[in-house]
């Protein structure tokens, strides 16, 4: 279930943005305070917009398990401002379909509510995992790689890679 931060999401969000695999596509693990000030970042955009990364419930432990969600972005694709679907799940919930289902509701929303005409998706050209999923909501790769200003010092992950859905495409996958 995709849902507004709640404070007892903090502990599960801060151990997951603490874990080494999870953030192995980015340039560090988050500490706990890094943490708390993003879940709040991310509590006041959606307050603000009605929609943003949204906290991602398991329903049936009713446990914080990660995020995905939409974000206006104009600071990271060069001369492009746009709107991002991304993800990040705690490592024991992979592989099980959360990603793909939350994305999907997600894509939904921006095509359905907002009224959308395009969704982009971002990453590393190394995190092939993320880019399996972007194959999977059959968005598509634009060919159009770029440096992401905000890893000049992280050579490693600089590079990405820049996917894209549009609503008719959406509505047939």
């Amino acid at each position: 279930m995709l849902r507004q931060w709640q404070e007892q999401d903090l502990p599960h969000w801060q151990a997951l943005n603490a874990d080494p695999q999870v953030m192995r596509y980015f340039p560090a693990p988050l500490s706990a305070e890094e943490s708390q000030q993003a879940m709040h970042r991310m509590q006041q955009l959606i307050a603000h917009n009605g929609w943003g990364f949204w906290a991602l419930e398991h329903r049936q432990d009713k446990r914080c398990i990660g995020t995905i969600g939409l974000h206006h972005n104009s600071d990271t694709v060069p001369g492009r401002e746009l709107v991002e679907i991304g993800w990040r799940l705690d490592r024991h919930y992979w592989r099980q379909g959360f990603t793909e289902e939350g994305a999907r509701a997600s894509l939904s929303f921006a095509f359905e509510q907002l009224g959308l005409a395009e969704v982009y998706a971002f990453t590393a050209l190394t995190n092939l995992p993320s880019q399996g999923v972007m194959k999977k909501l059959g968005m598509r790769n634009t060919g159009e790689d770029f440096d992401h200003p905000k890893l000049d010092d992280c050579p490693r992950l600089q590079r990405h890679c820049l996917y894209r859905i549009d609503a008719a495409t959406f509505a047939t996958s």
